[in-house]
């Protein structure tokens, strides 16, 4: 069993290592990290390559992931495994970094964002992808309209990153309520990929 000691490491390292360590061949790997978005970043990452993971906590600041390669199903794709949209297919992705639209009055903003959000499906099958981060994070995370909006768009199987680190830095890790925590490399690999990126 490889052993990876990412402990330290910033997002996405973590992420990068353990995938360097698939692509050679490993299959079975122990990875340290020190933080839980780096373990919900591996968990979703060898999930999604159809590895069966454990996760236990060793201290205040230390989980040991164990993955074990073709014990299970994939459960969902990464952004990294995403083919590049065909021809003629359009693939658009909204890139949000606030909670709110504008600058002015944050009152009207939320509102603005709110409105925004629940507008995103006039955009059809379209509309791909949304990524959340720094405060973008705060919608999928506090009650509002903004979480209804994409709650709906979710279930409707758009596709909904918000990212670990930002979740981390405000405390909202246990309060997100939709999408996947994601890391830096699924949100880079999703701009290279999107045929459109909107951002308001």
């Amino acid at each position: 069993m490889e052993q990876l000691d990412c402990r330290g490491l910033a997002c996405p390292q973590p992420v990068m290592r353990s995938r360097d360590a698939v692509a050679g061949g490993a299959q079975a790997l122990e990875v340290l990290v020190d933080n839980e978005p780096a373990r919900e970043n591996l968990r979703r990452f060898f999930e999604g390559r159809g590895f069966s993971v454990a996760a236990h906590q060793e201290g205040p600041d230390c989980w040991r992931i164990s993955a074990s390669a073709g014990a299970a199903t994939p459960a969902s794709q990464q952004a990294t495994e995403v083919a590049p949209a065909a021809e003629g297919n359009s693939r658009t992705l909204v890139l949000i970094t606030t909670e709110t639209i504008g600058r002015g009055d944050d009152d009207l903003g939320g509102k603005l964002m709110g409105n925004f959000l629940a507008t995103l499906p006039e955009l059809g099958p379209r509309l791909w992808r949304i990524v959340l981060i720094n405060g973008g994070v705060k919608l999928a995370s506090c009650p509002g309209p903004g979480l209804d909006a994409l709650k709906k768009m979710a279930a409707e199987g758009v596709s909904v990153l918000v990212c670990g680190t930002c979740l981390a830095h405000f405390g909202l890790l246990e309060a997100k309520a939709v999408g996947d925590t994601s890391n830096m490399l699924d949100i880079v690999t999703s701009l290279d990929l999107a045929s459109k990126i909107i951002r308001p």
